[in-house]
């Protein structure tokens, strides 16, 4: 039996396991990743599959805004391990995913991905045509789906992060800044 909740702290180092085994090295490359770097999930939008104490599926939402001032969510990744496959816990997590999303008050949900996998939860680039991403993307991948009807109605624009920073990330930047500086100048 899968059992769907909000994920945890134990499920950090098991979700990067099955992100890495899903997607390998080059999920961190994505034009949609620059979107979630630095940044915290959307509150209580981040969820674990369970088979009893594994974790075979992971799906998060980030708050981003679908151009100027239209508050949305960008949702990935969403993964199930390879021994799970095709006994529908991806379809679980999403249906669980944007009930919650809608149920919190958000209107729109975006996504990079494949539209006849996502299309089946509603989700099409039927308003995506005037949105653009901070990078490269295949323009047919660039998906959404509307939890309030007309919420994407003349969206235009960058699709920006508006999520909250990773506690920390400010002072790992700045430590990260003096370093190179410091061997900047060693260098020199």
């Amino acid at each position: 039996m899968i059992a769907i909740r909000n994920e945890t702290e134990l499920d950090i180092a098991p979700r990067e396991a099955l992100l890495d085994a899903a997607f390998g090295e080059g999920r961190f490359a994505k034009t949609a990743q620059r979107l979630r770097e630095g940044r915290l999930p959307a509150q209580g939008l981040s969820f674990a599959a369970r088979a009893g104490r594994r974790l075979v599926g992971t799906l998060r939402l980030w708050d981003i805004a679908a151009g100027p001032g239209r508050k949305a969510l960008l949702l990935g990744p969403l993964a199930v391990a390879g021994s799970h496959r095709n006994r529908g816990i991806g379809g679980e997590l999403m249906r669980h995913a944007l009930a919650e999303a809608q149920r919190q008050g958000y209107a729109a949900v975006l996504l990079v991905g494949d539209a006849p996998y996502y299309g089946r939860f509603g989700f099409s680039a039927e308003k995506t045509g005037a949105l653009r991403l901070p990078g490269p993307y295949e323009r047919e991948r660039l998906l959404a789906c509307e939890l309030v009807g007309g919420a994407l109605d003349g969206a235009r624009g960058l699709i920006s992060a508006t999520g909250r920073h990773e506690p920390g990330l400010a002072a790992r930047v700045a430590g990260l800044s003096r370093k190179d500086s410091t061997l900047a100048s060693h260098a020199a």
